[in-house]
Parts: structure tokens; C-alpha cells; sequence
């Protein structure tokens, strides 16, 4: 059975939020090209990894490296996951309020659906991929969200949030452990965090930069047990809602 969907968030079930007409204005690509590239995305991103990728430079490559072969990979991923990025949305419509943190937001999925809350305030989107950025504030402006929408490159210092959202991120991160920390730290006392991870490098290292470091992985998960309370919610998702502990 299908939850139900607020009005506010159909336009994503419509045509995600606009994704391929964005895309192939920002990209200034023919519809042929765009559909040509979304295919092929996972498989360029997986070959530019095993050549190029280096966890001592992890930031360096996503932020350099990619380029916009990481907007079609994300692209095609959250195209071809409709549904479950759907409940990720309803997830963040259920709990986000207030000024909101999307750490690593890539192609802005959850920043637009969290704009688009009633309930927010404000959504900081961080990431360190300029080209995402560059994406995301076009995605911002065609959408009318531009004011409501900050774009940043690193996580702000000293600041407090009430909602985090942080999806497909962690396993990315040379120290995904600091991270946690970090947003428990920015996080208010009553505000929620929304996370999800994927420690796994693929049955055919398809995903070369996850971790999937075994002590690295235990580590984060006491972390998260420390720091943090699960609250229960109902989608069928591995995404999952936290409050401080």
C-alpha cells in the first residue's frame, strides 16, 4: 500500500522534482545525450574510481575529479529508485522542521523536498562538488526556492541545527566516526537526524569508494548507539530517524 503524499512534495512522484528537464538545460544537452549518459553513469563512475580514487584524497576527488559525471550517476540512481526515494522524502516531511543541515546533499533530491516543508524554516545544502552546487542553486531558482535554499561547501562551524538529513553519504567519508560527532554536536536538543549508509563496496566493486573496513564499521555503529536514539518510523527503507542520546 501506497503511504499517503503530501501535496506539497506530488510534484516528485510527477517527474522528480523536474529532474531530466533540469539536467539537460543546466547540461545543455539533447534529450538523446542526457538519456545516453544517465545509462552509462553508474558504470563511468565505478571505472573513474578504480583509476582515480585514493582515500587519502578523498576529498579532492569528489570535489575535483568527477565533475558532472556524478550528477548523472546520482541522477540515474534516484530515477531508477523512485519509490524508495520517495519514502525518504516522507520521511523528511514527517520529522523536518525548523533549519535544516543536507550534508553531502548531491543533486538536491532531499534539500527540494525539505524546502518544500511547511514546517522549514530554512536548508543549508552542503556539498563539496562545485558542480552539484552550481545544479542545485539552478534546481533552486527554476523551482522558486532560491530563497529558502543556502548553498555551502563545508559544513558551517558552531552552528545549530533542527533537522539533519544525510543520505548516501557516510560511507564516502574518510572518517565517517568524526562525522557522527559532528552532528551530534550541531544538532539541537530536541531536533531529529536522518541518516542512511551503505558500507559496501558491491558484489562486483561496483562501489570502490565505500568503506567497508570491518573495525572502521563497528566503530561507527557504538558511535551511533552512543550518541543517538533511533525513533521509530513506518516506510520500508533502510533510512532512520534519530534524536540525541
Amino acid at each position: 500500500m501506497t503511504p499517503p503524499i503530501p501535496s506539497f512534495l506530488s510534484s516528485f512522484w510527477q517527474d522528480a522534482f523536474n529532474l531530466k528537464q533540469h539536467l539537460q538545460e543546466f547540461l545543455h544537452l539533447d534529450v538523446e545525450t542526457l538519456e545516453s549518459k544517465l545509462a552509462s553513469g553508474q558504470q563511468e563512475m565505478a571505472e573513474l574510481s578504480h583509476k582515480d580514487f585514493d582515500w587519502q584524497q578523498a576529498t579532492a576527488f569528489y570535489q575535483d575529479r568527477v565533475k558532472d559525471a556524478y550528477l548523472f550517476e546520482l541522477g540515474a540512481w534516484h530515477l531508477a529508485s523512485h519509490d524508495y526515494i520517495g519514502n525518504t522524502l516522507l520521511l523528511i516531511a514527517k520529522y523536518a522542521q525548523g533549519r535544516v543541515l543536507d550534508f553531502g546533499g548531491g543533486i538536491g533530491t532531499h534539500t527540494i523536498g525539505a524546502a518544500l516543508c511547511p514546517d522549514v524554516k530554512e536548508v543549508i545544502y552542503c556539498d563539496v562538488n562545485p558542480i552539484n552546487r552550481d545544479f542545485v542553486k539552478y534546481r533552486a531558482k527554476q523551482l522558486g526556492l532560491d530563497s529558502k535554499i543556502i548553498l555551502c561547501q563545508e559544513m558551517p562551524d558552531s552552528e545549530k541545527f533542527d533537522t539533519i538529513v544525510c543520505f548516501d553519504v557516510l560511507e564516502h567519508l574518510p572518517d565517517p566516526i568524526q562525522q557522527l560527532l559532528k552532528f551530534h554536536q550541531a544538532l539541537n536538543d530536541e531536533g531529529k537526524i536522518i541518516l542512511n549508509w551503505y558500507f559496501f563496496q558491491g558484489f562486483n566493486q561496483e562501489f570502490p569508494f565505500h568503506h567497508d573496513d570491518r573495525q572502521l564499521i563497528e566503530s561507527f555503529f557504538q558511535t551511533l548507539q552512543t550518541k543517538f536514539l533511533e525513533v521509530f518510523h513506518p516506510y520500508l527503507i533502510t533510512s532512520r530517524c534519530y534524536r540525541k542520546w
